[in-house]
C-alpha cells in the first residue's frame, strides 16, 4: 500500500510508448523489431498521427528474447519460442501454487 497521497488533479501514467521510446530502452535494432512485428510476436497499437504505440510489459518480454538468442546464438524465431515457454511455464506455476493454497 503505498502511503504517497493520490492526486486527482495529476494524470494517470501511459503504459504505452512510442518506437523511439521502445527501441532506447530495450536496446533492440530496429530491423529486429520489424521482424517481431511481422512475427506478431509483439502487437503495437497505431496512434493518430501514425505512429506504434508499445505496450511497457513487452520491454521485460524483448530484452528477455534479446538476451537468450545472444546467450544461446538463436534466431530470432527460435528465442521467441523459447520465451514464449517459459511464459507459460511461469503461468502454470502459479496456477499450481494458487491450487496448493486452496488445500492448506
Amino acid at each position: 500500500m503505498s502511503m504517497t497521497p493520490k492526486n486527482p488533479t495529476l494524470p494517470a501514467p501511459s503504459t504505452v510508448m512510442v518506437w523511439e521510446e521502445f527501441i532506447q530502452i530495450t536496446g533492440v535494432h530496429p530491423e529486429r523489431l520489424q521482424e517481431l512485428l511481422a512475427l506478431g510476436w509483439i502487437e503495437a497499437r497505431g496512434s493518430a498521427v501514425q505512429q506504434y504505440l508499445f505496450r511497457d510489459t513487452d520491454i521485460y518480454r524483448v530484452r528477455k528474447l534479446e538476451r537468450i538468442c545472444c546467450d544461446f546464438e538463436l534466431p530470432v524465431l527460435g528465442g521467441t519460442i523459447i520465451v514464449d515457454l517459459l511464459e507459460r511455464i511461469d503461468a502454470l506455476e502459479r496456477s499450481v501454487r494458487s491450487f496448493k493454497s486452496f488445500e492448506d
